[in-house]
Order: C-alpha cells, then sequence, then structure tokens
C-alpha cells in the first residue's frame, strides 16, 4: 500500500497497478482507491488498509468486558445484558448495541483470547504457533504413552477396553516395542512394553537398541521406583514433561491418533461408531474379537506402520527406511541381563528348608536342593506373584525361578472370584440404597425439604441396627446405683454417695445366721425385738 501511496503521489501510478493489487488482496478496484484517498488523509492508515480508523468514542473492549466474557463464557449476549443492568443501576454508561460489541470484540481480541474466555486454556492451545524440534538421529529421542483402543474386546467372556502402551522413536516415527494389558495398565505394562523396544528382534525386526533420553508425561507408573531404577540401570535419561502438554511429545500423540483412524475404526466393537436411534447402543449380535486376536492385529498393523507405510515427515520413506539410513551406533542388551535390569528388587532372604519367604508365602523351585541356608536376593515382576526370580545376594549369579507353593487351581481362583463380585454387588446395592435421598420440587424459594417419613419406633429400631445391637443389650446391672445398706452400718461417705437414698437393703434371709456371725464391722448384732420394742 505504500509502494502505491508513493506512486500515486509521482503521478506515476496507472489503472493496472490497481487492478493488479485488488487482485492480490481479493478486494475490488473501488476499495483500493479509497484505502489510498483515506492513506493521504492519514499516513496510518497504509499500514492497516480497510481498517476503520480511531476516533473518540469508540467501543472498545475493556478489562471489564474481558471479565464478563471469561463469567459467561464467551456468550456476547449475556455480557450485552449484564452491561445494560449494570446501567441500569447507575454502575456505569449504557452498552452499545450488540452488533457493534461484536465488532469490538473480533476487531480487540485474537481468535485464540476468544477462544481462550470461552474453552479455557486448552481451546486457546489450538490457536497457536508451534515450534517442530530437530529430528536428530535414531535412538536419540524415545517418546511413550499409555492410549485405552476404543474397541471392545472380549476378554475372559466380558466385553473390555484394552489399554496399550507405545515406544516410538521421533526420528523414524517407528514403533519399538508396545505392550496391551485387557485393564488399566501398571509399572508391569511399561517394564514389558520396555523390554520389547530396547531388544532388536522379532516381531519389531532391526529397530530398538538403548535410547539416550525418553520423554514421559508425569504419569506415576512411568515415574515409578522401578520403572526408574530400570532406566537408571540402561543409562537412559527420563525428561518429565508437565502436566497437560500433550504437543510436548507430538510423536507419540500422533500415533495415537493414526492408530485409531487407520486401524481401529474398522475392528468390530469399535466404541465411536455413529449408531442410529436417540440412545446409541451396541448391537447384541456383534461378535467381539478376543484379546489374543485383538493384540495379533495390532501387531501386524505395526508391521506395515514400519516397514510400508511412508509418514509425511519422513518426505516419501518408510521407517524402516530411514532407520537403515541413519548410521548411528546402537547400544544392544542381552536379553538375559534386560530381564534382570526390569524387575523389582525385594531385597535379600534366607533360603530355608521351605523355600523363600515373600510376602507372607512360600516359594519353591527344583534348583533349591541341597541350597538350605544361603542368602539369595528376590527380583519379581510386579503384579506377577504367581513366580519370583532368586538370585545369589553375593555374586548375584542367577539361581533360578521359584513357584508359589500350594497355588489354588484355576477353579478355585474362579470360585473366589466370584464370591468376590457378588459381595461387591450386594454392598454397592446397599450404600446405593442408604444413599438416595428425594426431595420436594418447590416453586418458590425455600429451604430443601426431604421425602419418606419415620415414625420415633422406626428411627430408633434403626438406629440401633445401626449400631450392631439392640439398646436393651446394652444395660448393664452397675447402671443402677446400689441401694442404700442399713442405717446402723458404718459405710464410708465415699461410698455413701455412690447409693440411692431412702431405699434401704432388703435383710437378707436366714438373719439368725447374720446375727450370729455378727454385723458386718465385725460387732456383735443387737438382740431382735418386736413391734412394741420389747427384747
Amino acid at each position: 500500500m505504500r509502494r502505491l501511496l508513493a506512486l500515486r503521489r509521482e503521478g506515476m501510478l496507472t489503472t493496472a497497478q490497481v487492478r493488479s493489487a485488488a487482485d492480490v488482496l481479493g478486494v475490488r478496484e473501488r476499495a483500493v482507491w479509497r484505502w489510498l484517498a483515506a492513506a493521504e488523509r492519514d499516513e496510518a492508515a497504509a499500514r492497516a488498509p480497510g481498517e476503520r480508523a480511531a476516533y473518540f468514542g469508540r467501543c472498545t473492549v475493556t478489562d471489564e468486558v474481558r471479565a464478563l466474557l471469561g463469567l459467561w463464557k464467551g456468550n456476547v449476549a449475556a455480557v450485552h445484558r449484564e452491561l445494560a443492568a449494570r446501567a441500569a443501576r447507575g454502575e456505569g454508561e449504557p452498552p452499545p448495541s450488540i452488533p457493534t460489541l461484536h465488532r469490538a470484540i473480533r476487531r480487540d481480541l485474537t481468535p485464540g483470547e476468544r477462544a481462550g474466555l470461552a474453552g479455557g486454556e486448552r481451546a486457546a492451545r489450538k490457536h497457536d504457533v508451534f515450534l517442530a524440534r530437530p529430528r536428530g538421529w535414531r535412538n536419540k529421542v524415545w517418546e511413550t504413552d499409555h492410549m485405552q483402543a476404543p474397541v471392545l474386546v472380549d476378554v475372559a467372556g466380558k466385553p473390555r477396553r484394552p489399554w496399550i502402551t507405545w515406544f516410538t522413536d521421533c526420528a523414524t516415527n517407528a514403533i519399538t516395542g508396545f505392550a496391551v494389558t485387557p485393564i488399566c495398565p501398571s509399572r508391569e505394562s511399561v517394564l514389558a512394553a520396555l523390554r520389547s523396544a530396547v531388544l532388536r528382534e522379532d516381531p519389531y525386526g532391526p529397530f530398538g537398541g538403548v535410547p539416550e533420553k525418553v520423554r514421559v508425561d508425569r504419569g506415576k507408573d512411568f515415574l515409578s521406583r522401578t520403572v526408574t531404577a530400570a532406566f537408571d540401570v540402561l543409562d537412559v535419561t527420563v525428561e518429565d514433561l508437565p502436566a497437560y502438554t500433550p504437543h510436548l511429545k507430538g510423536t507419540v500423540e500422533g500415533l495415537n491418533r493414526a492408530v485409531e483412524s487407520m486401524f481401529l475404526a474398522a475392528l468390530p466393537g469399535y466404541a465411536r461408531q455413529p449408531r442410529p436411534g436417540k440412545r446409541p447402543s451396541r448391537p447384541k449380535d456383534e461378535v467381539l474379537l478376543g484379546f489374543e486376536d485383538f493384540t495379533a492385529r495390532l501387531l501386524d498393523w505395526t508391521r506395515w506402520w514400519n516397514t510400508e507405510h511412508r509418514p509425511a515427515p519422513l518426505r516419501g520413506r518408510t521407517p524402516l527406511q530411514t532407520w537403515r539410513d541413519d548410521p548411528t551406533p546402537l547400544r544392544d542388551v542381552l536379553a538375559a541381563d534386560l530381564w534382570t535390569f526390569t524387575l523389582e528388587d525385594a531385597g535379600t532372604r534366607t533360603l530355608t528348608t521351605r523355600g523363600i519367604r515373600f510376602r507372607k508365602r512360600d516359594y519353591v523351585g527344583p534348583w533349591m536342593t541341597g541350597q538350605a541356608g544361603i542368602r539369595v536376593r528376590v527380583r519379581f515382576m510386579p503384579h506377577h506373584d504367581h513366580r519370583i526370580e532368586v538370585y545369589h545376594a553375593t555374586t548375584g549369579r542367577y539361581l533360578g525361578p521359584a513357584d508359589l507353593a500350594d497355588q489354588a487351581t484355576e477353579e478355585q481362583v474362579s470360585a473366589v472370584r466370584r464370591a468376590r463380585a457378588a459381595r461387591a454387588r450386594r454392598l454397592k446395592k446397599d450404600l446405593e440404597a442408604s444413599q438416595r435421598e428425594r426431595y420436594a420440587a418447590v416453586n418458590q424459594p425455600e429451604a430443601p425439604r426431604r421425602l419418606g417419613a419415620l415414625t420415633t419406633a422406626q428411627a430408633e429400631a434403626e438406629l440401633a441396627q445401626a449400631a450392631g445391637t439392640d439398646l436393651s443389650g446394652l444395660a448393664m446391672p452397675d447402671l443402677i446405683p446400689p441401694a442404700a445398706p442399713p442405717a446402723d452400718w458404718r459405710t464410708p461417705a465415699s461410698l455413701a454417695a455412690l447409693t440411692t437414698p431412702g431405699m434401704p437393703a432388703p435383710i437378707p434371709s436366714g438373719s439368725a445366721g447374720t446375727s450370729a456371725q455378727g454385723g458386718r464391722d465385725g460387732r456383735a448384732a443387737p438382740p431382735p425385738t418386736d413391734e412394741d420394742g420389747d427384747a
């Protein structure tokens, strides 16, 4: 625009140049002539052609309007009503019209600010610009993450959504290893995926080795003691990213999106498939994949991703080609050593004639014959409590596995689980029934009123039942103070205060025996008298 303005002032501006500028800017030729005229009157108009010049009294977005936009989630009409109500109370100037307020918000706020005021930080982040990291070399940086597959899979007769734990190389976009768990993953899932990622053998092909750095997203299983110890032994730097920053590990996040759209969406039992009807549900006759079949298909898709797929960042090459073209040397670890590094250490124990005592249970193995009395070190895979790995405490030599002694059969374990599930269902039903409350509907401002009337007897009976016993069962003989002793007894004042006054103790039967033995203070009892007082 400044170039055109200079040509016009010199008298060298032609219609063809104005028409060409209008085509480039995507406006009409008349608009360019109008902008030139405005720029001659005001030099500032040349910096922002087409924008209205500022004038006194123009509507602008103030801090008050920003706060109201955040309060009403970006609803401009609600902000206008709030400003009008405040003006009616004498708390400010009347607001402009709603179209004028809309124009001011679009002019003074960026799209990211408008989205942030309406939807928060995550919505505003969609309008940000992010820099791309340099790709580096193979095994320079890995990224790992958990993903719950949106696919229902048959796990022991129950439909479940399995979890996938990935390890991916940032330089080649290759999947170096993964692990699948039927339920929520744990540190055991991370260790299993790490072993498959480091070992350079089938089914993952040549991908693997020990990376220099691994990025994690502050998950407690990734930062657990066992996983951190395994990374330390392998000399791997763990980069703990801040929470809620998926853009900082874009490689594995892109893989999570790609596997759903390219593979999971075509599987039976896909949970996000559009369904007809007001309340979409899975068809009753739909046959779900078994857990083993799902894992096998995911493994086939992983091979295709690594060997045939050509991601856009690799510019026409597959991850396998990019990996082989990279001359960076690899650090390998033996499979036996890697198994040791990725086990949790439980300390040392003494091998006795009953085996190894671990978590109040005995573990035995055939190699223990003749070894009783030695000190051993126990290592185990988290949650795999049926077997432990045993090493010599002094030399560190691997001795062998030890299995749980007197292990229950599968039928016994299934029966115990069914009993636990039934008990949990009963407890859940009882808790829901006890916490269910109903309130009366109101059409005027008043305090909430609970529904459900009880008599006094019902309330007392239920409270007694909740206490675990009847109130009458709590009655003790010593709750009623004892009766006062006879007047001629010498009773200490401390004990007399604990008795009930005016209620003399009854004379026990067999008073002759009492007179023969004397009073309670050791003196002889007085002789009995008749009603007239004669002895």
